[in-house]
């Protein structure tokens, strides 16, 4: 980056300033995750140059016989990978990619049936803020006291609403899906059968749960999270919606793909077909086992009775009497980010909830495993009951930062 730093220094110190946060400190947001230098350099690319609206072998513009061959790998490996039949690149990210799944199949006020935002479900599965929100009806659905669904209380909900769509998935629900009864729920009600996979997406391409692929016909997915590829999106679907898929991504809700993000795609898909990426893909579910025992040992309400994937939602305002914005900042403070989060039925405002989330992709990826996860378990508690002590929090950001050092991210990249 000699060129940017000479050029635009300030820009230059922003970036080298992320690269010490990333490098000293853990993220722990379920949602985020550090991509390999493979494809940091394929998404700094010169591919970013260039304009390639339509499909490989069927552009608008000349010049694409290099472009068709890196998103043409893209779609080839999406496809080994995760079993698909037919598979869109080109989404933005991953509520771009659900607002194309909508559009391809829906017409505007057809009925959706999605998860209630507070019982785990994403802004795009029907919370009123957003656009799809104003263009589709969205009937939510939620999780029992136990944490998990009902399925004879969802295909009574399904009979009654009559959806033209069945949405599966979440961005904060930690329980195994049953793919198979959403499927057949869908079926008899005459519903198309959605799920996205945005955050499980790396542990079933690693074959650490079940993949949902082979039961629904549409399949929707960010690239990043566990997936450890770039900011991106992606659409999955059978072969009888792929004309629809096609049209509603281009031109219907986006212009010129993003080809330098497509090569990282690729790069990532590539990784993932290897065996080193299913190990890693199961030692994030060990991860996680490990963290929500050791947090419920520090006195923690985790919601939904527990996990079966890479994050746990933890309760800290009925469990500590912290809210979650509290928590937030103190475990910001000790270098390790989370997010606040609601909890089900939340009775505490979005922007100051009861609770976080907490995920271990991302420090799974710098080779961390149970022992060290146990020792985070600890420093959370500590700080979270100890969120009004600077001198305890300085103290436990020094260990945070020295653990760090043993796991070190990028330490090849010459900034």
């Amino acid at each position: 980056m000699k060129i940017l730093k000479k050029q635009d220094p300030k820009i230059y110190k922003a970036i080298a300033g992320e690269l010490k946060r990333q490098q000293e400190g853990m993220e722990m947001i379920a949602s985020e995750n550090y991509v390999s230098e493979a494809v940091l350099e394929a998404i700094g690319s010169i591919l970013t140059n260039k304009y390639s609206e339509g499909y490989p072998g069927k552009r608008y513009y000349g010049g694409q016989e290099y472009i068709d061959v890196v998103e043409s790998l893209a779609i080839s490996r999406a496809k080994e990978l995760f079993g698909a039949e037919h598979v869109n690149v080109q989404p933005h990210s991953g509520a771009p990619a659900n607002m194309i799944a909508y559009s391809a199949v829906l017409q505007p006020g057809d009925k959706i049936l999605g998860m209630d935002l507070s019982h785990g479900g994403h802004l795009t599965h029907g919370h009123p803020v957003t656009l799809s929100a104003n263009i589709y009806k969205f009937v939510g659905y939620k999780t029992e006291k136990n944490g998990k669904i009902d399925y004879k209380k969802l295909e009574a909900l399904a009979i009654q609403e009559k959806p033209k769509m069945i949405l599966a998935g979440f961005s904060a629900y930690t329980r195994q899906l049953d793919y198979k009864k959403f499927a057949a729920i869908a079926k008899k009600v005459g519903a198309i059968s959605m799920i996205d996979i945005a955050h499980i997406a790396g542990l079933i391409a690693g074959k650490a749960i079940p993949s949902p692929v082979p039961y629904f016909d549409i399949v929707t997915t960010t690239t990043h999270k566990t997936l450890r590829g770039p900011r991106g999106g992606m659409v999955m679907c059978k072969e009888k919606y792929a004309k629809a898929i096609d049209k509603a991504t281009f031109p219907g809700f986006q212009g010129g793909p993003h080809e330098q993000v497509i090569a990282g795609k690729a790069v990532a898909f590539g990784e993932a077909l290897k065996p080193a990426f299913a190990k890693y893909a199961r030692q994030i579910i060990l991860n996680a086992k490990v963290l929500e025992l050791e947090l419920k040992n520090y006195g923690f309400k985790i919601m939904f009775g527990g996990t079966d994937n890479h994050m746990v939602l933890v309760d800290v305002f009925g469990s500590k009497g912290v809210t979650g914005k509290e928590a937030d900042a103190a475990l910001d403070k000790i270098g390790i980010t989370v997010n606040k989060n609601v909890i089900p039925d939340d009775p505490r405002s979005p922007m100051d909830p009861s609770g976080v989330r907490i995920g271990v992709a991302a420090v799974t990826t710098r080779g961390m495993k149970e022992k060290e996860i146990k020792k985070i378990a600890q420093w959370i508690a500590l700080a979270i009951e100890n969120h009004t002590d600077e001198k305890i929090l300085k103290v436990i950001h020094t260990d945070v930062m020295t653990l760090c050092k043993k796991f070190p991210l990028y330490k090849n990249l010459n900034w």
